[in-house]
């Protein structure tokens, strides 16, 4: 595929936490828009579980896709599937690496968040976590009948405000809502006149999720 058809592919994987042979599993981290993988990558310090490898892929032009999460899904191509194939290709280095996806958590946040859910949601599996900080399912609908297949278990944390001016609240529940009927564990928390950032509250359930890849 060319780089024109797949805009992210090539675009560099950052790291850091534990050495990929030592760690006990890994957090594959989807920065939001404007944003990039180091930015990101700043929760590592305060999740605080130096046991884990945390990966970020960084997208071409600091952005996953140039619209709205909400906009048709056709209209936000072929950039959202050039995303999507770069978290598959994260997963599959890890499994070849001996991490597979059970001890791997997919987190996000905004733009970020939203690539997580679609991701795990088209990609079902028994993942060691799933946390949107601040997202939801992509497409101007969501339609539960689009997916199929399940999460087996996953523990799913989704947290967002009632007052988001990007991610709407009905969103955040329909999403919910679909990631339980797929087989997830969903722990939805919603944060009263909430700014569009990550709170402590947020940081410590994902924090208590990692611990049990951590283990």
């Amino acid at each position: 595929m060319t780089k024109d058809a797949s805009p992210h592919k090539g675009q560099p994987v950052f790291q850091a936490g534990a050495d990929l042979d030592a760690a006990s599993g890994a957090v594959v981290m989807m920065h939001g828009r404007g944003a990039d993988a180091a930015d990101i990558l700043g929760l590592a310090e305060r999740f605080d579980r130096p046991g884990l490898a945390y990966l970020a892929p960084e997208a071409a032009g600091h952005t996953w896709y140039p619209l709205s999460f909400l906009a048709p899904t056709a209209r936000n191509q072929p950039y959202l599937a050039s995303a999507l194939d770069a978290i598959a290709d994260i997963i599959g280095y890890l499994i070849t690496r001996d991490i597979l996806p059970e001890r791997t958590a997919l987190v996000g946040f905004s733009q970020g968040a939203c690539l997580a859910l679609e991701f795990a949601a088209r990609h079902p599996d028994r993942y060691g976590a799933v946390a949107a900080f601040t997202g939801g399912l992509i497409g101007d609908t969501v339609d539960p009948s689009d997916y199929s297949g399940s999460l087996e278990g996953t523990p799913v944390f989704i947290g967002s405000s009632d007052v988001d001016p990007h991610v709407p609240l009905s969103r955040v529940r329909e999403s919910a809502a679909i990631m339980a009927k797929l087989g997830g564990e969903v722990t939805e928390k919603v944060y009263p006149g909430m700014a569009h950032t990550i709170n402590e509250d947020e940081i410590g359930h994902v924090r208590a999720l990692l611990d049990r890849i951590a283990a």
